[in-house]
């Protein structure tokens, strides 16, 4: 079982900066990649910004050059630090963590962290 567990969510003004946490536990043998998405109310959730094993990253077109996905492999842990915060980024951030366990395929989900930007 894995366990993902988010922080640093909150209410910050338009241009402000935030920075959210994210950790993975448990029966993880190898993560192939941790990624930030992000669900607006009566919007899909999308992708925000990924890292995967290799140290590749990706960002949404929205945020690209304004957020920033750090990965520390050693704490299995994937910070998302966002600067330059627009009223559109509001929406509940969830961390993904794909991985394998054995011959298990991990697929796992935090329980969401709110992000609220003022205009």
């Amino acid at each position: 079982q894995v366990q993902v567990e988010e922080s640093g969510g909150g209410l910050v003004q338009a241009g402000g900066s935030l920075r959210l946490s994210c950790t993975a536990s448990g029966s993880i043998s190898s993560i192939i990649a941790m990624g930030w998405y992000r669900q607006a109310p009566g919007k899909q959730r999308e992708l925000v910004a990924i890292t995967t094993r290799g140290g590749n990253t990706d960002y949404a077109d929205s945020v690209k050059g304004r957020f920033t996905i750090l990965r520390d492999y050693g704490m299995n842990t994937v910070y998302l630090q966002m600067n330059s915060l627009k009223p559109e980024d509001t929406a509940v951030y969830y961390c993904n963590v794909r991985g394998v366990y054995g011959r298990q395929n991990l697929d796992d989900w935090g329980q969401g962290t709110q992000v609220t930007v003022s205009s």
